[in-house]
């Protein structure tokens, strides 16, 4: 009898530690308040996402050497898409989530040689070595992407456009989810599309 009120009372234990425990790890839904972080940018600044409570914040998971990375850099199409978003106040935040010596986790002096080479203009690039922020946030690609509101609020994550493909001549021909998506935030209003399957390399964790 002892034994079995031992077990029971493991039990109860064990859910009521594993419902406390899921929602830490639960994946962002749209809707819902962005979860915040800390890294530290390329340049040694520290950088959370509750800094930028107020201002429209793209979250964009890179990674140099990915064919599909690569698409939307030598064609100039992301670095279009961040100076366009820098000149309407949005902050871009570029998170590598690969682990030490993954492909493209770059040394910081390396990043900023592929970034002159492209042309990348983020608001800051971040190494996030151990994964915990990719995780966090459940980013699948490179590139997956993420939109967050002036109130903090998730409205869109997935795919940066409608052509799964690493050809830089689909870009034209595709519906850019990022451009629709701070569209609709700068009108004070959800994306239309507020979720899309990403697409690309797997986040190397």
């Amino acid at each position: 009898m002892r034994s079995l009120t031992f077990t029971r009372s493991l039990v109860c234990g064990i859910v009521l530690l594993g419902s406390l425990i899921t929602p830490l790890f639960a994946a962002p839904k749209v809707g819902m308040d962005a979860p915040d972080f800390s890294l530290t940018d390329i340049d040694g600044q520290p950088r959370s996402l509750r800094d930028f409570r107020g201002k429209t914040v793209v979250l964009e998971w890179v990674n140099p050497e990915c064919p599909f990375v690569k698409k939307h850099y030598e064609s100039g199409n992301m670095p279009r898409l961040q100076k366009e978003a820098a000149e309407e106040g949005v902050i871009w935040l570029s998170i590598n989530s690969g682990h030490a010596g993954a492909q493209g986790d770059f040394e910081p002096s390396k990043v900023v040689e592929w970034q002159d080479r492209t042309g990348a203009v983020p608001t800051a690039y971040m190494r996030d070595q151990s994964g915990s922020v990719g995780r966090l946030y459940d980013a699948k690609t490179t590139p997956h992407i993420f939109v967050i509101n002036p109130e903090g609020v998730l409205v869109y994550e997935g795919a940066i456009d409608s052509i799964r493909s690493a050809n830089p001549r689909d870009i034209g021909q595709a519906e850019n989810y990022v451009t629709s998506s701070l569209r609709a935030v700068s009108e004070g209003r959800m994306p239309d599309k507020t979720t899309s399957e990403p697409y690309g390399c797997t986040v190397k964790y």
